[in-house]
């Protein structure tokens, strides 16, 4: 199975965003997606687009090329160490995962943030995980114990309006 990786065009955008649904449904949170195709596809489209995307492209023995993952990352900015990608999520198709699809995506991360000379990539990845920890692990990856994410949803953005 052949398997290129790739910046996203805007004709992957319905597969990368049932792909998010995948996730979501994964990590039990299939209610808590918001994002409709409309908005991703604006975001993406946007003439300073909030994110890349980057897909993982397979051509089955059918000859069908099939989304099978996708990574999306922007520009974030650390105090400590200026310039950053910030991977959002890595998903790789529950029918695709173990064909190192996940590594050739990160991969393609890692790329980009050494083309745009970014001096940390950082991404979070749930504690109950395992495969996606011992994916990360293989990659040497520094996991921090002590910091906690925080959240904050649209609805409490209005402080002192709640």
């Amino acid at each position: 199975m052949k398997v290129l990786t790739r910046k996203a065009t805007k004709a992957d955008l319905s597969a990368a965003h049932q792909l998010i649904y995948e996730l979501a449904v994964y990590e039990n949170a299939a209610d808590e997606v918001v994002l409709t195709l409309e908005q991703f596809t604006s975001d993406f489209e946007s003439p300073n687009p909030v994110y890349k995307l980057h897909v993982a492209e397979i051509t089955p023995k059918d000859g069908n090329p099939v989304i099978a993952g996708i990574a999306l990352f922007y520009f974030a900015y650390s105090t400590w160490k200026g310039k950053m990608v910030y991977l959002e999520d890595l998903v790789i198709s529950q029918a695709y995962r173990r064909l190192g699809i996940g590594e050739q995506l990160i991969e393609s991360v890692f790329q980009f943030a050494r083309d745009e000379n970014a001096n940390q990539v950082r991404w979070h990845v749930l504690d109950w995980n395992e495969p996606a920890i011992k994916f990360y692990e293989k990659l040497e990856v520094k996991m921090e114990e002590e910091w906690v994410t925080c959240k904050l949803e649209k609805d409490k953005l209005y402080l002192g309006k709640r």
